[in-house]
């Protein structure tokens, strides 16, 4: 064996230790290390005046300059140049070589196999070797890879980094190319600088490279068939990777900077959107490849949150590349999709939904076959610096946590950024990982083009006003290396002036035909035609199928079993006893039956918070799980549950990214409780109920939120209802609060039946107690021949004898309904809200028309009052009755929050309001 081969860098190090040790006393080492050392001799360093060989040299001086070698690949970004600007980088002294105990002159007395690696094979002596490794490793690229944890990534990276093999040949063309490039990146900034001094439009100006090292990405994934990338996009840079990247016309958007109010009251008279600022828009590109094969690149929209873009773009990307169109598992082909993320550098380490969307990377429900992250790096925050914003050298840092290759790149050299762009892209595609790109420039103006950075950092404008651009620096070395003339770069600039002014001198009477038209609302009544119920003879075959079981197969537990296996005979009960969790099952697989994909996932969503759900079997003995709905032999599409991370933000945010990608599947997210919906709140403002005004997006999402008071505490009841009925305008979702099982059968039927024809969020209060509760189940007849009910009337009352008017949603219902005053008070009638929003307007007119002596209506919850739904509803219903009656409050006082914390006073305050609403006469 040649051991010199076979180990490198500290490994080297370490037979060179025990080699030594060896000659000193061959029985200080085992057996099989004494008969490898028999038959070898370190390699040996030629003489410098090469009259023959030297012999062995001191093994000392061997293992200095094997430790000086590893040093460098593993800390040599610290030496590098990386800071366009030129502050000073912060160095090592792992770095130098006294600091392994050797000098530079023993370096030319070292064999440059010491070094190993691509760089061996290149050179001569370890000075040579050495001399290459610091041109790599501690020039204008910082090779972060010391964090890798498996060595065929590391080995892979350095012989990438080492071989030069991903460094663009700088031919005439190439260098034209770029020159070109950076030139139309540049003038177009400048243009807009010129055009419209007081708009923002927060340029990518110190950082123009981030569009040609996109071309390359691009260009890569195009050639090796990928169909679709997505990028999810900072507002740093973003109008000209619309104009460049994304081919969006410059007509549309100097439209949009010309008269931008004009645009906006034309997409309102088309439509219904209230639109967004034009650094927030998206866009779509058919990139056409050479062998004809179309890459769809696609820049979804995002808000200000910028980073709330990350789990967006990477469920767009898992949905892009997933096939759901037969039954059982999905299938996921990661080589089908990319997904790219551009971050900030003060929100990389700042924002926590960038950890949690890193950490959905490796996870089998989530993984997108690996993401390019490019840090648009500034070196600067708004106006904070640094030091005052992360607690790491790098903002890149918190990708070493994940094991994420970094490279930090000097964003002034392009040749540079272009050979990291490529080693990133072979990367992915040859591990299906992560890969973050540094991108280290600056920021040329302040935050936005109308703030004077020079308030806060007027040491560091100084030096940026007087710093030339990169495309200045690029063209200047091509003019001195006689690839252009200074005539030829000067008129790049003139034609894409020209070009850009004719344009906009040509917009005054074309503002109409550029404003993008927006969707068509959906035709009125749609969900009300949609028809749910399945026939019973259809229920009882996928109920047969159901329960059948893997031959062999050991539940956990008789009680397990017997569970299951009653709910398979709750069909055929003379009674109701089809529970919440058996309707839910049937919706389930009548959807599949139907040809619908369906997606759920959530937290511990596998098994249901309250193992009401046992989708996901285990099989005692073996481990191996059984999903009853992937074995379904009816099913025509896929069926897909996944326990998720413990995070709402970037879990939420990935499932309406796979919602928006693939609409017509059904796509559902559930919450352990549903408070802690409070965790995605941002993706919920942003996106969920405000895409749809803002962008035109369609969004169908499903939240399915268990809801209720059961004494549990302030943390486990509120799935905070009143947060969804302050969202809620012109038709953005469907919220409901269902009580039966056969109403969320309907209701999940329905959802899927308008995913084509009209999709919104669907908002479901799901209950706790009421998963086994008997009141909530229903018959066969119900889910056969039954449908949604946005209201349910009390059919127990006598409506010519009811005075007072209960209405009244979800769990609360039944407090009130088994109380002991139901039957003490035939006045008082207690009528279902099931369907909150929409406002059930024509239902529930025609439900209080049926109480024609009427004093009173209440509205009664166990909220406290400025919660639930008693806000929402108080007004729209004294209009509704046009203030014929008075409408009155019954539930808890007002809170800061939700719930008790103790059980009793619980108790106390539920009997309370139940009483209430049956006895307390309310002041006229």
């Amino acid at each position: 064996m040649d051991l010199w081969h076979e180990f490198h860098g500290p490994n080297a190090a370490y037979v060179l230790e025990l080699y030594e040790r060896y000659r000193n006393d061959p029985n200080a080492v085992d057996e099989r290390t004494r008969a490898l050392f028999a038959s070898w001799t370190p390699p040996a360093a030629p003489r410098p005046d090469g009259a023959g060989e030297v012999v062995t040299p001191d093994i000392t001086k061997v293992v200095g300059a094997v430790n000086l070698a590893q040093s460098i690949r593993e800390y040599g970004h610290l030496a590098a140049q990386l800071d366009p600007l030129g502050s000073e980088p912060p160095g090592d002294p792992s770095l130098l070589p006294e600091t392994h105990g050797i000098t530079e002159d023993d370096l030319h007395n070292l064999p440059a196999s010491l070094v190993g690696g691509p760089v061996a094979a290149r050179t001569n002596t370890a000075y040579e070797a050495i001399a290459q490794l610091r041109e790599i490793y501690s020039s204008t690229i910082g090779y972060d890879f010391d964090h890798l944890r498996i060595p065929e990534e590391r080995e892979w990276l350095r012989d990438a980094v080492e071989s030069g093999d991903y460094r663009p040949e700088l031919d005439d063309e190439f260098c034209r190319a770029l020159l070109d490039r950076l030139t139309q990146v540049e003038t177009f900034e400048l243009f807009l600088q010129r055009s419209f001094p007081t708009k923002y439009r927060f340029s990518i100006e110190g950082l123009d490279m981030m569009v040609p090292l996109l071309d390359e990405v691009i260009a890569n994934a195009a050639e090796n068939d990928v169909s679709n990338l997505i990028l999810g996009m900072a507002h740093r840079g973003r109008l000209n990777i619309l104009a460049h990247i994304m081919q969006k016309p410059y007509e549309m958007i100097l439209a949009e900077f010309k008269d931008p109010l004009r645009i906006q009251e034309l997409q309102q008279a088309i439509g219904w959107t209230q639109g967004d600022v034009k650094y927030h828009m998206g866009t779509r590109r058919a990139y056409e490849t050479d062998n004809m094969r179309s890459l769809c690149v696609t820049v979804p929209p995002n808000p200000s949150h910028l980073e709330l873009i990350n789990p967006v773009v990477e469920g767009m990307a898992r949905a892009a590349g997933t096939l759901a169109n037969r039954g059982g598992e999905p299938v996921f082909n990661p080589d089908l999709t990319l997904p790219i993320l551009i971050h900030g550098d003060a929100a990389f380490p700042g924002q926590g939904i960038v950890a949690e969307t890193l950490n959905l990377s490796q996870l089998a429900g989530y993984w997108t076959g690996g993401t390019i992250h490019v840090i648009a790096n500034n070196q600067l925050g708004f106006t904070t610096g640094p030091n005052e914003g992360r607690s790491t050298l790098y903002a890149s840092d918190l990708a070493k946590g994940f094991k994420i290759p970094i490279v930090h790149v000097n964003a002034d050299d392009p040749v540079a950024c272009i050979e990291v762009a490529r080693i990133a892209y072979a990367y992915l595609a040859r591990f299906g990982k992560d890969f973050l790109i540094d991108l280290i420039g600056y920021r040329r103006y302040g935050h936005n083009e109308l703030d004077e950075p020079g308030f806060t950092q007027p040491l560091l404008y100084q030096r940026i006003r007087q710093h030339p651009t990169v495309r200045k620096l690029w063209a200047d070395e091509l003019i001195a290396n006689g690839v252009v003339t200074e005539d030829e770069a000067n008129a790049m600039i003139e034609h894409y002036n020209r070009t850009l002014q004719s344009i906009l001198d040509s917009l005054e009477d074309r503002v109409e035909e550029l404003a993008e038209p927006l969707p068509e609302p959906p035709p009125p009544g749609e969900a009300r035609r949609a028809e749910t119920g399945v026939s019973a003879e259809r229920l009882r075959a996928i109920n047969d199928a159901l329960r059948q079981f893997p031959k062999g197969f050991t539940f956990f537990s008789s009680r397990l079993e017997n569970t299951l296996r009653a709910r398979r005979d709750a069909l055929e009960s003379e009674t109701p006893a089809i529970d919440w969790a058996t309707a839910e099952e049937l919706a389930f697989a009548t959807i599949l039956e139907d040809g619908i994909p369906i997606r759920l996932t959530g937290q511990d969503t596998e098994r249901g918070t309250f193992s009401q759900r046992h989708a996901v079997l285990h099989d005692a003995k073996t481990g191996e799980e059984f999903i009853p709905l992937q074995a379904l032999p009816q099913a025509k599409a896929a069926f897909e549950i996944r326990n998720s991370p413990l995070s709402e933000i970037a879990t939420l945010g990935f499932e309406y990214g796979y919602n928006v990608q693939e609409p017509g599947r059904l796509v559902i997210w559930e919450a352990q409780y549903g408070d802690f919906i409070n965790g995605a709140q941002s993706i919920i403002d942003e996106f969920i109920f405000s895409a749809r005004e803002k962008w035109g997006q369609t969004p169908s999402l499903v939240l399915l939120l268990p809801h209720g008071w059961e004494g549990a505490g302030p943390d486990h009841s509120s799935g905070r209802l009143e947060r969804f009925l302050q969202l809620a305008a012109k038709t953005n979702a469907r919220i409901a609060n269902p009580t039966t099982a056969a109403q969320y059968f309907h209701l999940l039927r329905r959802q899927a039946e308008l995913l084509n024809t009209d999709p919104l969020p669907l908002v479901v209060m799901t209950p706790k107690s009421l998963l086994r509760h008997p009141a909530v189940a229903s018959s066969l007849d119900d889910l056969a021949n039954g449908r949604w009910q946005p209201v349910i009337d009390d059919a127990g009352v006598e409506a010519d004898q009811v005075r007072r008017l209960v209405l009244c949603s979800g769990k609360f219902y039944y407090d009130l309904a088994t109380s002991e005053y139901r039957e003490q008070h035939p006045e008082v009638a207690l009528v279902r809200v099931e369907q909150l929003y929409p406002f059930p307007v024509d239902e529930l007119r025609e439900a209080i028309g049926r109480y024609t002596a009427l004093d009173e209506i209440v509205w009664a919850q166990e909220e406290p009052k400025n919660m639930g739904a008693w806000e929402y509803m108080s007004w729209r219903l004294e209009r509704l009755i046009e203030n014929r009656l008075p409408v009155n409050y019954v539930g808890r006082r007002r809170s800061s929050s939700p719930a008790e914390g103790s059980l009793s006073a619980h108790k106390a305050n539920q009997a309370m309001i139940v009483e209430y609403a049956f006895r307390w006469k309310f002041e006229r």
